[in-house]
């Protein structure tokens, strides 16, 4: 008996992300004996991830999990897993937008959707919101399209781009664009006393703080963030009074296993600055505001998909604190300074109701083959 099971897997990179991508039917039907062998295939836990292909980082130690769906409005079924590096927890509470921008290159490649030149739209059913979102991939020869124009901060070189349009995950979480039904409200944080926030669902639920009432300038780097134990503190006991106001999680709970969701966000007026990837500055000429997005209790090193669909869709929303840095404004185009450069997401309202919400990613196949799991795993 080999000592050994080999799992068919693909390892793609989504906009500024890195995951594992897994067939549904290759993996065990029980959830428990799935999550083994999922943290077996990152190496988790282990601060390193040394005996797995998770990368040490929570931009890196992202899954996708893909079928069929027997849903008539979705081609593919899709589910997020964010693997904690350093518990054995893999998190299903959020999507992740930089992996879902890989979604749709990954089903036509796999022929679980049928390529059309030159734009094949995948239809997909994200199962960790319950929300249908589609994926606009370009197509030649019958392949998902690698080479292109398009350049992303955060990213190397160019690609070609895929464009995600996450309008109808609006509420996906907890039924309302504003769930509380209020564009701002007053939290009591215990040690820091009454602060102003505003709670949006879209994308993935979020909180927004101004970064002045923070005592932060809006543009400080994950380096000087991660290294301030009392300001993550800070934050996560923010976001876990927002999840519960939110109706998500308790804050217990929230601390404990809904870790991902709500992110917290912090904003301030736009400011020139530098990337701290490349140290290329960014002009506050070309920004709207800049934002700071907390994702597992670190800073995003650049800016996450889905939080750029919540950003954006804050901004068109009368009364939100974003909203009252980028002002009111015709065009629907929201420029968010993040740590890395700038990403634009691509809004349109109609009768007060969030039609559109694009943002444009690339996406590039990695690797594919098997991976190893040890059978003590499955057993």
């Amino acid at each position: 008996m080999f000592e050994q099971e080999r799992i068919p897997c693909v390892l793609m990179r989504g906009g500024t992300s890195k995951a594992v991508f897994l067939l549904e039917n290759d993996l065990p039907s029980d959830p428990q004996r799935r999550d083994r062998v999922i943290l077996s295939i990152f190496g988790s836990p282990d601060s390193r991830q040394i005996d797995g292909l998770g990368g040490a980082d929570p931009l890196t130690s992202k899954l996708a999990i893909i079928g069929p769906s027997s849903r008539p409005d979705a081609d593919v079924n899709y589910t997020f897993g964010q693997v904690d590096i350093r518990t054995p927890f893999v998190d299903y509470s959020s999507n992740c937008g930089n992996i879902s921008s890989a979604v749709g290159p990954f089903a036509i490649a796999q022929g679980l959707v049928k390529a059309v030149e030159p734009v094949t739209v995948v239809r997909i059913y994200n199962t960790n919101t319950h929300s249908v979102f589609q994926a606009e991939v370009p197509v030649v020869d019958g392949r998902p399209a690698v080479l292109g124009d398009y350049h992303i901060h955060g990213v190397p070189g160019t690609g070609a781009r895929i464009g995600l349009n996450l309008a109808g995950t609006v509420g996906a979480k907890t039924g309302k664009l504003l769930p509380t039904g209020n564009p701002t409200d007053v939290i009591e944080v215990e040690g820091f006393g009454p602060l102003e926030v505003s709670m949006v669902d879209a994308g993935s639920p979020m909180v927004f703080v101004r970064a002045s009432d923070l005592g932060l300038t809006g543009i400080e780097t994950p380096a000087q963030i991660d290294s301030d134990p009392h300001m993550l503190e800070l934050l996560e006991t923010i976001r876990c009074i927002a999840a519960e106001k939110m109706g998500i999680a308790d804050r217990a709970a929230a601390r404990e296993k809904v870790r991902a969701v709500p992110m917290v966000a912090f904003v301030a007026p736009p400011q020139d600055y530098r990337s701290h990837i490349d140290n290329a500055p960014v002009s506050a000429q070309d920004i709207d505001f800049v934002s700071r997005d907390m994702f597992m209790q670190i800073m995003h090193k650049t800016y996450s998909g889905t939080a750029t669909v919540c950003t954006g869709c804050a901004a068109v929303t009368p009364g939100t604190l974003v909203y009252e840095l980028r002002g009111p404004r015709a065009d629907g185009l929201v420029r968010i300074g993040h740590p890395g450069g700038i990403i634009e997401c691509d809004t349109a309202v109609e009768n007060g109701t969030i039609t559109r919400a694009v943002f444009g990613r690339t996406a590039r196949r990695l690797l594919e083959g098997y991976v190893y799991v040890p059978r003590t795993v499955l057993e």
